[in-house]
């Protein structure tokens, strides 16, 4: 039985209406992007159908069985103790039937975990509540960047009509080339996370103080997206993943353009940094990282989320600021930002002490953060 088949089988029902039509993801997997996907896909139709049959083979003769032989035709309910013969088919038929079962199952695990032999390996991080990416090798090494929730809050919030991706949009994406074997490896930073894209067939737990891999390969150019599958706080719901698969030339290009910015990014350790610079800076820091729990205005979702306008620890020492930005609190969910750089830090924080009720008239340079990291 060919995948296309089979998939057009298990779709045939959807077609009925434009309606079910466009409810698929509902009734069925995502249409699978990769030969792992459409494996994936294929088993999990067989099953439903051998469970299907199962159903109604069951329940055909318990229902036929009560009808025919109801007491009221004058049935009288067989007397024997045992029979060998049933006996042995109820034991051997299920066990031949599990077997069927667990050989495709086996095998498409077996070819999941493989993940040897990469043509490109990127470190996948999870945060509370974004994602982390690093090339480690293959083309594009060395390229590092955050992958936050790109829908915008007054959506969220219901302001305004929500968009066609909405919860499903990133403002930057993973980018990788067509039929090329990306091996993934995932951590966590703070709680488990699970970094989940259905129609590649990958999910794989990103588990803090630990690295599991996974592997996919995309057979087709689009756009694939998926969501952390790990309840992991307060914005679980809030973690998109979003992944370009682009041919292999405009990766190439992409390539070219994330090193150009990564080198116009690079920190110069000779600058002087002042307070209207760093409070700039730190406004597009605060938005990128802190705005969800905090708010624009700064007055939080108390008591969870304090209000960092008016807050005395804001407005307290430098020090004990960037202490709980390092280290987060235990307890809360105040999570530990050290995945960001010493001049992303300072901004950030520079922001805070002088922006909304907070007047500090302080800033705080890179090197102070340097310093409360060792």
């Amino acid at each position: 039985m060919s995948g296309k088949f089979v998939r057009a089988a298990a779709g045939l029902a959807m077609a009925a209406s434009s309606a079910v039509a466009q409810a698929a993801y509902q009734l069925n997997l995502q249409e699978p992007a990769s030969h792992i996907g459409e494996r994936v896909h294929d088993l999990h139709t067989i099953i439903l159908v051998i469970c299907l049959a199962i159903f109604i083979g069951v329940f055909g003769v318990l229902g036929y069985s009560l009808y025919a032989h109801r007491k009221s035709k004058g049935h009288v309910a067989a007397q024997f103790h045992e029979n060998t013969t049933v006996e042995v088919l109820w034991t051997v038929i299920p066990f031949v039937i599990l077997v069927l079962m667990a050989w495709p199952a086996t095998t498409t695990l077996l070819a999941m975990r493989d993940t040897t032999q990469p043509d490109i390996t990127i470190k996948v991080t999870g945060y509370q509540w974004k994602w982390g990416y690093d090339y480690l090798k293959g083309d594009g090494e060395g390229i590092s960047f955050l992958s936050n929730l790109a829908t915008p809050h007054n959506q969220i919030y219901e302001q305004a009509p929500k968009g066609e991706n909405y919860l499903l949009e990133v403002d930057n994406p993973l980018v990788v080339p067509v039929g090329r074997k990306i091996r993934v490896l995932t951590t966590g930073n703070d709680v488990i996370h699970a970094w989940y894209v259905p129609a590649l067939a990958v999910k794989q737990d990103a588990n803090p103080g630990f690295i599991r891999d996974a592997w996919f390969r995309a057979d087709r150019e689009g756009t694939y997206r998926g969501q952390c599958a790990e309840l992991c706080g307060k914005d679980h719901a809030f973690m998109p993943i979003v992944v370009e698969v682009v041919s292999q030339e405009k990766y190439a290009a992409w390539v070219g353009e994330q090193k150009k910015k990564m080198a116009a990014l690079a920190e110069d350790p000779n600058k002087t940094w002042d307070l209207a610079a760093l409070a700039e800076r730190g406004e597009k820091v605060y938005q990128a990282n802190c705005v969800a729990c905090h708010q624009p205005n700064g007055k939080g979702q108390p008591p969870a989320f304090p209000a960092l306008s008016g807050s005395k620890l804001v407005n307290g020492p430098k020090a004990d600021q960037i202490g709980l930005v390092l280290n987060g609190k235990q307890g809360t969910a105040m999570a530990s930002f050290k995945q960001l750089s010493d001049v992303e830090l300072a901004a950030v924080i520079t922001y805070t002490r002088n922006s909304w009720a907070n007047k500090t008239g302080e800033a705080v340079l890179p090197a102070e953060v340097t310093a409360a990291r060792k």
